[in-house]
């Protein structure tokens, strides 16, 4: 058990553990303030176009009175996955431009095809 509790322990301190709650946490936020956007600021100008509702969650369509599909809470939830997943996008494209440096590649060949090419040529002059 003692033996666990020092994994555990290491595991905690590595740092990656820090990283991933800060993403839980800024992800958390990010879709309460997408779906903060997308009820006050993009269903009431869906609303407007339209002309049937100022919430794309009320749009329905009744069959019978105990069969309704509430269409309109799916399109709203499609487009709340569609802008998080687009600020994700941009993230990663941050991250893999900016901070994320590529690496140079060498100028130098590689030193095994050098001596094969020196065999090569040895060969070939006799």
């Amino acid at each position: 058990m003692k033996k666990f509790l020092n994994e555990f322990k290491t595991f905690i301190s590595r740092g990656n553990v820090f990283d991933l709650a800060v993403g839980v946490i800024i992800g958390s936020a990010l879709v309460s303030l997408v779906k903060s956007l997308t009820t006050n600021l993009i269903n009431p100008l869906i609303g407007v176009f339209t002309g049937r509702s100022s919430s794309l969650a009320n749009l329905k369509l009744v069959v019978t009175k105990d069969l309704v599909f509430t269409y309109g809470a799916f399109l709203n939830e499609l487009v709340n996955f569609l802008i998080i997943a687009f600020v994700v996008f941009l993230l990663v494209k941050f991250f893999n431009k900016f901070i994320i440096k590529p690496k140079k590649e060498e100028n130098e060949p590689n030193q095994e095809l050098v001596v094969l090419q020196e065999i090569k040529d040895i060969l070939s002059s006799k």
